[in-house]
């Protein structure tokens, strides 16, 4: 092996990476705007924390940091390594927190979007101690549907046909889609009698996810309607933004039962018509090739099943 090639492989990350310890200041000051407050958590002087800056700076050829007299913003070079850093340090931190809780309990971390998350797993919290004692579920929600290329997710749910390339999918429930409102908004209007009259309704929607998720104007094509342009009461990004407006009797939200079953039998959200759509995707839970598919596993898909507590 030649000379040249041996440095190499001994520098390793010390080739482009000159410094850890300027690389968790420039962490600090960018999550602060500020060269104090950074200096101040790190227990370092602001002076030092300058200083270290300036010479990563240097060193890489990039400025990093806009200078004001009242703090720092970045730019573009240092948007991109602050993302970067931010994401890196977050998962060492993961790791770093898996090691020192032992051995006892076993970790699943689980991604799902926000809505399975919030509308199907806090609900049935207060039953996982008793279903699944031994495992410590770790939550990695998502604004849409995960990536199992992130090799720090054990499971995975999606909804689809449950044909991917990257994993074993196991089916948990299929969907029912139908319109929803509280009692409240139920006692101010007369419930519609008809698709037709449902057009005229109070209606919440949600934007499409890359999930697949029908809309108010997908839904009512699916039953034959044709709906004119819709006059929304509220749209929102988020669904579970249009479930909140629901509950606090602002209009009708498509229902998909599944996430909601907790909420209709309670009596917070009631159904509003028999009109229903039976989408041919359902929900999954995802494993990745090169996983085992474990009794853990299935019992954990059993839960996600299960009713709420």
């Amino acid at each position: 092996m030649r000379t040249s090639e041996k440095g190499n492989l001994q520098n390793g990350y010390r080739r482009i990476i000159p410094s850890m310890t300027a690389l968790l200041e420039f962490e600090a000051v960018a999550r602060h705007s500020s060269f104090t407050l950074a200096a101040r958590e790190l227990g370092v002087t602001q002076a030092a924390v300058s200083k270290q800056i300036r010479q990563l700076e240097e060193n890489i050829g990039v400025q990093l940091f806009q200078r004001f007299h009242r703090g720092v913003s970045l730019t573009n070079e240092g948007q991109t390594l602050f993302a970067v850093m931010s994401e890196s340090l977050q998962k060492v931190a993961a790791v770093f927190d898996r090691l020192t809780e032992g051995s006892a309990e076993q970790q699943l971390v689980l991604s799902t979007t926000a809505t399975f998350s919030q509308l199907r797993v806090m609900p049935r919290l207060s039953t996982l101690q008793a279903a699944l004692p031994h495992i410590r579920l770790r939550l990695a929600t998502q604004m849409f549907t995960g990536d199992l290329r992130d090799h720090d997710i054990d499971l995975l749910v999606r909804y689809g046909n449950g044909k991917w390339a990257d994993g074993t999918a196991l089916h948990l429930f299929d969907e029912e889609v139908f319109p929803v409102c509280s009692p409240a908004w139920l006692a101010r209007n007369q419930a519609p009698d008809s698709l037709e009259a449902l057009y005229g309704a109070d209606l919440l929607d949600a934007d499409a996810t890359t999930e697949g998720w029908m809309t108010w104007p997908t839904w009512f094509r699916a039953l034959g309607g044709h709906p004119p342009k819709l006059d929304y009461r509220l749209r929102c990004h988020l669904y579970t933004d249009t479930i909140q407006a629901a509950l606090h009797g602002h209009g009708v939200a498509l229902g998909w039962g599944r996430m909601l079953d907790h909420l209709l039998e309670s009596g917070d959200l009631v159904r509003l018509s028999d009109l229903v759509i039976k989408p041919q995707e359902a929900y999954y839970l995802v494993v990745p090739h090169g996983r085992d598919t474990t009794a853990m596993v299935l019992s954990l898909a059993e839960w996600l099943r299960s009713s709420p507590g």
